[in-house]
């Protein structure tokens, strides 16, 4: 406990800007724009006022909005509107069926997907529940605190919470344990951000420092209604008769975590759905894929279609009635009903309507919602499945958290990630440096590396002897330092943090080298110049760091590594082993801190005073190189041409870039200052904070470089191959991070977003008055997006890539409904986009935008509570489980386990589910059509009698048994190329998002396919089996004959197209095709067999009559030939003239000249990816154009082999 007093108080009287503790003058409410100040919280006494409760809920439905909510949901799709109005009327006297037949199929289909609907809502009930279940101690009233739910929470209490817990609500932090009020809070879950943000509370609250010091305590807070703003907050409170201001750094979030703090106490402010994190949230939203509204435009083409035949029937039926029925003595005409009343012929005409749309319900298919269902509910079994999506360090598969959006993923037009935790693993590692202008680290990233085993292969293709010139004498070698690799130096253990590879400094001699004065203080510089806390680690006996910047902790680990340990840390002194040259043991060292002038975005650098062992007082700054170089005195610019060379290096190389410089000060000339700076720190006027900044730039002058530094922010596993087959699958990328711009940048220089050459559109507001109008920052904001757009309008490079890259405030603007569709043109034509310093509601406003303004697919991913927003506002949610908890995972509709994954979910799953889904629903459409129409040709024929040809049990099967398998083998199991395929040729993708399988001209032409089959089949069939005769006294045919020998032609006839259609047979496929054909058979013999009181007409029909007649076979025949003649025809003359990119990978494949003709293969891989701006291949082919320009500028004989 001593030890962590000790380390607050150093915080606190320490830092010059944020976390200082001069007095603040009290809002005025009437003086404040924006929210409302309207909230009173009486302190200590949570049942003076009522406000919302502390329970959160994330689910759809509730037990009183179910079976509304999800009965309307169901009921939107059309085709369900139809069946329902069929099942009323089929109870009715003009139904031709039994009312069972059409009231059961709805009550399963939508049964089934209530029943689904309601289980994945369940899921979200129990993910709720834990989390209002969670214990928090509770002031009681008495001076003790008791464990309570979270959900019992009121706003007022006094809640303790202890390290490594959540806070349970948005709290105003009153004291910790430590002596000045300081915490250390994690907001991962908030801004994605895994740095320690420090609060302090404020003075006067300091001694409520136990459990009983809140017996008596009573405040009052007046502040802001609750808002989504996580950054703001404004407020008073009043103690003791008394008022203090509040700003953000008093205000502990729900959902952040208190960390290296034992214990703070804080007082509820806003509570439940009041609390920023859950103002920034949006409710579970209803999502149905496009390929599932466009169906329900098919279904109003075919409902058409339906009415249209409907009223021909009705109207033909109506005209035979007045004219012809008389005549038709045998009817008995009137009946007592009036269905057929020569004497009401418009009566019976209508009567004859409703029988109609019942009897042609066929060509609307009730069991395409049924076996689509099914299909999707089987394809995310493939999803949850796939091994090469199943993360064996944490054993996560992948899993589809719905199944609703299956063909969605082979849609997607932008991606819109997160970062922390999504693109990275939360960890920076110690890469290169430089020191007195000599570059140390030879260890390669992927883009070098890749960059020149790719021209190896590119220069064998060529002929080296191209880029040589042949010249003997010639003996220069190309300058790759860069692209040296580290695979012949001794495997050594990891070291986390430290991936630095280079004898010369790791071997411990580096006194040896040139400068070892200066070498000396960079190391000294990596321990000295930071702001973290050792921790010692009891089973290891090491240290571990606490940093606000993961940089600082990388760092310290690499000085560690240096032989230069810092070890511990006091009120007043830093203390650090250093490794002496002379004797070759570590020493101790100890530097009195004098004063810290923190990093800041605005200020760029860090700044420790310190005074040594020997009494002399030294500056050590490290900062960005701009800002760095600008403070340089003449005489420290030794080394700084080579340095700016080495950071252009490290830079092309994706890494983050940090410059060291120091300064030794005189007595005198620090205790003026210092004078100065103490005076300026404790102002209590307006400008302080200007004041401050002003007098550490007069110090932070004359400095002397020392050198610089290149950590890598590590990304997570195969993120920058993933984002790279991403690209070349045509999908565009923005990232959304509540990170800085500059760690954003970074890391769009890491995973590729970002590359040398690529020109960046910033736009912020760092540059705009702290006073300036609203209005003007507007038109600021207006002026540099109109300028972006501007400068890509007049590029004529065509090869030129524009980034554009937004923060926070700016985007707050730019969202606004007058700018947000200009911002929205510049975002899309550019490379790459990425938003910096955003909220979670801004991520979920820029998803809809992109969503609504382009109106493609988007893809939302994610893995913190902060990313819900957007991951439930997008077409498609992804959740990544990771360390940020399983907020994101509940509400996604796929979960995986890494980013890296997300290319096999699209690249190979989404374009087989769409493609599948596709083929699927244009074949149903077709084979409904196809048997739906016969019925129609037969009414004509009957002069519109209201009856089927088909025996009613033939018409249950045929979209039970023996069409129902083949199809939903189709949607399940269909591939037009493999996986391996799928990755190799990612342009293929880009089938999806243009929609080329499911567009109205595929739609229209399927309809017609079946329009022209059932033509055939009825007319073929009706032509042959009326003028031939049938039997051997010369009968003809009856209708039990025809309608049986008509529908085994239906069933051969739609089963053979499905199998012209597959491009890829298993022995389900065959199973399922021809099996339902030997069904059909088998059923027409079982039928045939039972007493003809229930099987009719059928009675004996195929063994006795169809069966020994050699005219039936003749006719079933010529029949699928003529059916499915056309089709065939079509798709050859596609295939041999204008084929799509997956029949020439299919010929290919079939012929083996992937295998016989390698030149070829490559060069159908180069056509299979999309032209990209952004990712790995388009940095690699930025290397290798400077990597060539190198050998042809120097005419070096170094060959490929060698370089690597």
């Amino acid at each position: 406990m001593a030890r962590g007093r000790i380390r607050a108080k150093l915080r606190s009287g320490l830092y010059t800007f944020s976390c200082t503790s001069a007095p603040k003058k009290p809002v005025e409410f009437d003086e404040l724009q924006g929210p409302g100040f309207s909230r009173v919280v009486p302190c200590n006494d949570p049942l003076l006022y009522k406000y919302r409760s502390n329970s959160t809920s994330t689910t759809k439905y509730n037990p009183l909005t179910f079976l509304p909510i999800a009965l309307f949901e169901q009921f939107n799709r059309v085709a369900n509107i139809y069946f329902l109005i069929a099942a009323i009327l089929s109870v009715t006297p003009y139904g031709p069926y039994n009312p069972i037949s059409a009231i059961a199929p709805l009550a399963f289909v939508v049964g089934l997907s209530m029943a689904k609907e309601l289980l994945e809502d369940w899921k979200r009930f129990l993910q709720d529940w834990k989390v209002n279940t969670r214990p928090a101690y509770v002031h009681d009233g008495n001076g003790s605190f008791e464990s309570k739910h979270w959900k019992d929470i009121k706003v007022g209490d006094v809640v303790k919470v202890e390290r490594d817990k959540f806070f349970p609500a948005d709290l105003l932090l009153l004291s910790s344990n430590y002596d000045d009020g300081i915490c250390y809070v994690e907001t991962m879950n908030l801004d994605g951000e895994t740095n320690l943000k420090v609060k302090r509370a404020l003075d006067v609250t300091l001694e409520l420092d136990n459990d009983l010091a809140f017996q008596d305590f009573k405040a009052t807070i007046k502040c802001e209604d609750p808002n989504p703003s996580l950054y703001t907050f404004v407020g008073n409170f009043e103690y003791d008769t008394k008022i203090y201001s509040l700003d953000p750094s008093q205000i502990l979030l729900r959902d952040s975590k208190l960390r290296n703090t034992p214990y703070v106490y804080g007082v509820v402010i806003f509570t439940g759905h009041d609390t920023k994190v859950m103002q920034n949230s949006t409710r579970s939203p209803s999502k149905r894929s496009r390929i599932e509204r466009k169906m329900d435009k098919i279904i109003y083409i075919l409902f058409s279609l339906l009415v249209a035949i409907s009223l021909i029937s009705s109207l033909g039926f109506a005209y035979l009635t007045k004219n012809k029925m008389p005549d038709w003595w045998y009817l008995h005409a009137p009946d007592d009903k009036d269905l057929y009343n020569p004497d009401k012929p418009s009566k019976s005409g209508l009567y004859h309507l409703v029988t109609a749309l019942i009897l042609y319900g066929y060509l609307i298919p009730i069991s395409l919602y049924v076996s689509i269902e099914i299909v999707k509910v089987l394809q995310a079994g493939f999803v949850n499945q796939d091994m090469h999506m199943f993360h064996e360090e944490t054993g996560t598969p992948a899993l589809a958290r719905t199944s609703n959006l299956n063909e969605e993923l082979g849609q997607v037009d932008t991606i819109l990630s997160d970062k922390t935790g999504t693109l990275t693993c939360n960890q920076m590692d110690f890469l290169k440096c430089s020191i007195a202008g000599i570059p140390y680290g030879h260890r390669t990233n992927e883009v070098e590396r890749a960059a020149v085993r790719r021209m190896s292969m590119d220069l064998d293709a060529e002929d080296f002897d191209h880029f040589s010139s042949g010249d003997s004498s010639i003996d220069e070698e190309v300058e790759l330092e860069t692209v040296v690799t580290s695979d012949n130096q001794e495997h050594k253990r990891p070291i986390k943090g430290f991936s630095f590879e280079d004898n010369r400094l790791t071997s411990g001699c580096w006194w040896k080298l040139p400068n070892p004065d200066l070498h000396h203080l960079f190391f000294r510089l990596l321990a000295v110049c930071h702001t973290a806390i050792p921790e010692e680690n009891e089973e290891t006996g090491g240290y571990t760091y606490e940093a606000e910047s993961p940089d600082e902790g990388a760092f310290l680990i690499a000085a560690k590594e240096f032989g230069f340990e810092f070890f511990k840390r006091t009120q007043a002194s830093l203390f650090v082993r250093e490794k002496d040259p002379s004797s070759k043991e570590p020493v101790e060292r100890e530097f009195k801190i004098l004063n810290i002038m923190e990093f800041t975005s605005k200020r760029k650098r860090m700044t420790i005073i310190v005074r040594d062992e020997k009494g002399e007082i030294v500056l050590f700054c490290k900062g960005a190189d701009t800002i760095i170089f600008d403070r340089l005195s003449e005489k420290g610019r030794t080394f700084e041409e080579a340095t700016t060379k080495h950071l252009s290096d490290y830079g092309e190389g994706g890494l983050r870039t940090l410059v060291f410089a120091y300064k030794k000060l005189e007595e005198d000339e620090y205790s003026s200052w210092n004078d100065e700076f103490q005076k300026a720190k404790n102002s209590v006027s307006s400008n302080r904070d200007d004041m401050l900044e002003e007098i550490s730039d007069k110090m932070e002058r004359g400095l002397f470089l020392v050198g610089a530094t290149a950590v890598e922010d590590k990304l997570q596993q195969g993120v920058p191959q993933c984002i790279d087959t991403l690209a070349q699958a045509g999908l565009k990328i923005w990232v959304l991070t509540g990170d800085k711009m500059e760690t954003a940048i970074n890391i769009g220089f890491s995973c590729s977003l970002l590359r040398q050459g690529m020109h960046q559109i910033c736009i912020s507001t760092k540059d705009m008055l702290a006073n300036d109008s609203m209005q003007n920052t507007k038109s600021d904001i207006l002026t540099q997006i109109t300028d972006g757009s501007r400068m890509m309008k007049q590029e004529k490079d065509p090869d030129a890539a524009y980034a554009l890259i937004i923060d926070g405030k700016a985007l707050t603007y730019a969202l606004d409904d007058e700018l947000k569709h200009q911002f929205l043109h510049l975002a899309v034509g550019c490379a790459s986009v990425i938003c910096c310093r955003v909220s979670p509601k801004q991520k979920a406003l820029v998803v809809r935008l992109v969503k609504e303004g382009t109106g493609k697919t988007t893809l939302a991913i994610g893995d913190g509570a902060n990313d819900v927003g957007m991951i439930q506002e997008a077409d498609i949610g992804i959740g990544i489980s990771g360390v940020e908890g399983m907020q994101a995972v509940m509400s996604s509709d796929f979960a995986i386990a890494q980013f890296r994954y997300l290319e096999r979910l699209l690249v190979v799953h989404g374009h087989w589910f769409y493609k599948r889904i596709a083929q699927m629903i244009c074949y149903f459409f077709y084979k409904n059509v196809a048997f739906g129409l016969t019925l129609f040709y037969y009414e004509i024929c009957t002069a519109f009698s209201g009856n089927s040809v088909y025996d009613d049990w033939y018409m249950i099967l045929y979209n039970v048994a023996v069409t129902s398998l083949p199809v939903m083998s189709l949607g399940v199991l269909e591939q037009d190329v493999s996986s391996e395929i799928c990755l190799e040729f990612p342009a293929l993708y880009q089938q999806g998002p243009k929609n080329l399988f499911f567009g109205w001209y595929r739609i229209i032409g399927w309809i017609c396919n079946g329009v022209y089959t059932s033509a055939a089949i009825f007319y073929l069939t009706m032509l042959i089996f009326t003028t031939q005769p049938f039997r051997g006294g010369g009968q003809t045919p009856d209708m039990s004959v025809v309608g049986a020998t008509m529908f085994t032609c239906i069933v051969c006839a739609v089963n053979t197209q499905i199998a012209l259609l597959l491009n890829h047979f298993t022995w389900i496929q065959h199973c399922f095709i021809w099996g339902s054909v030997i069904v059909w058979f088998a059923f027409l013999i079982i039928y045939g067999v039972i007493l003809p009181e229930t099987s009719t007409g059928s009675y004996q029909v195929f063994v006795e009559t169809l069966a020994p007649t050699p005219i039936f076979w003749m006719t079933l025949f010529l029949v699928i030939i003529a059916s499915v003649l056309p089709y065939f025809i079509h798709a050859a003359f596609l295939r041999s003239f204008y084929p799509e990119d997956h029949h020439i990978i299919q010929e290919i494949k079939y012929y083996k000249k992937h295998v016989h003709d390698r030149r070829m293969w490559r060069r159908e891989k180069r056509k299979g990816r999309h032209s990209a701006k952004i990712g790995f291949s388009a940095r690699v082919d930025a290397k290798m154009k400077q990597l060539k320009g190198r050998i042809q500028k120097k005419g070096a004989h170094l060959a490929p082999q060698e370089m690597l």
